[in-house]
């Protein structure tokens, strides 16, 4: 097959990259993979086995028809049989407007819960920019989704959001997670601290991960419990308004940010529970990963959770924007020894039966796109 990416990942243009490394395995399953991304100014084009990476340099302005141009030159070029989006958003509308007038099938690939209402829900003025945003881009997924010939998503959430606001006017979404490598990294020790209860919150530190709700559970928490702690590890647009959360809290000697880690996965192996208060997720791959680490988690009712992590089972569960929800799951962690054993226990695995069902995901995905091709 010869397949054609839009994507928006310039790490990709690094050499070994995780990104880099992963799209190998892609092209070795696909045949023939081309993939179209932005990228540094220092990017060029480059073969890589049968994986041809075409970068694009651009202004975000102009970016959805710099893509279409340069998409429809490399169908001609190199009769590319299925254009495959990274989203149903600027890259979904840059690949649609590329395959129309061609034989190339659209195939578009849905990684987040945008029908969920916390997608367009500003929560604070800081988010409301990205909440017009998001509206906007659901607009443009009205659009493009009912004209793909082929539609992946990463959980049977995200499915089941699309068929209830489709119906019969999209193709039957194929279900396709997230790669995680299901060996999990040596614990590593977090940084010297105080704490005799360490929670550790990962990811990006952006609007819709909602991590001023995890501060105000904290200051809840250690009324009762003045040596909980928090470690957050991630980088993002929130990092200088959640410290600022974090003084008016006076809550200086309770948090403890690390920026990005590499390490992250193993970091969490040495806390005493993973958080995360997502307001949406398409699939949630740091739940996985905390899962693999062993460590009990308390999140958001998002992604898989339900799915593949049910609370009370495997995992706390609570509403999105409810830190006192948030702050009661901490308390019964710290007050229940019995809890903190079983739920990472059982939570490890049904994960790994998960992963094991999800199989070798490159052969999945080739399967997923060589399907269309017959259709």
């Amino acid at each position: 097959m010869k397949i054609l990416f839009v994507s928006n990942d310039p790490s990709l243009f690094v050499a070994e990259s995780a990104s880099r490394v992963r799209m190998r395995t892609y092209a070795a399953a696909i045949g023939e993979l081309h993939i179209l991304s932005s990228a540094g100014k220092d990017a060029k084009e480059e073969k890589d086995g049968n994986l041809f990476l075409h970068p694009i340099h651009s202004l975000k302005l102009f970016r959805v028809s710099i893509l279409t141009h340069r998409a429809r030159v490399l169908i001609k070029k190199y009769d590319i049989e299925i254009v495959s989006a990274q989203d149903p958003f600027e890259h979904g509308l840059a690949a649609f407007r590329a395959t129309r007038g061609t034989s190339a099938k659209l195939h578009v690939q849905v990684h987040t819960d945008f029908l969920s209402p916390w997608f367009v829900k500003s929560g604070s003025w800081h988010a409301l920019r990205i909440s017009l945003l998001n509206r906007y881009r659901r607009k443009i997924a009205d659009r493009v989704l009912p004209e793909a010939d082929g539609i992946r998503v990463v959980s049977e959430r995200v499915k089941a959001s699309l068929v209830a606001r489709y119906g019969t006017r999209i193709p039957d979404p194929a279900v396709i997670p997230v790669v995680v490598d299901p060996i999990a990294p040596v614990p590593a020790q977090l940084p010297s601290h105080a704490f005799t209860f360490a929670l550790i919150a990962v990811g990006r530190l952006e609007p819709e991960k909602r991590t001023q709700d995890i501060l105000t559970a904290l200051k809840l928490v250690i009324v009762r419990y003045p040596m909980v702690g928090l470690f957050i590890v991630g980088a993002g647009r929130e990092r200088r308004r959640l410290e600022k959360i974090v003084h008016s809290l006076s809550l200086g000697e309770h948090v403890i940010f690390l920026g990005e880690r590499p390490d992250a996965r193993a970091l969490m192996g040495s806390a005493h529970a993973f958080i995360q208060a997502s307001a949406y997720e398409g699939y949630g791959r740091t739940l996985v990963e905390a899962a693999l680490a062993r460590v009990p988690i308390i999140t958001t009712n998002v992604g898989i959770v339900g799915e593949v992590l049910k609370d009370s089972e495997e995992v706390l569960s609570v509403p999105v924007a409810d830190p006192i929800a948030l702050s009661r799951c901490i308390i019964e962690l710290v007050e229940d020894g019995a809890i903190r054993q079983q739920l990472p226990m059982r939570a490890e695995t049904v994960v790994r039966t998960h992963l094991a069902a999800v199989g070798d995901l490159p052969t999945s995905i080739a399967a997923d796109l060589r399907r269309l091709i017959s259709i």
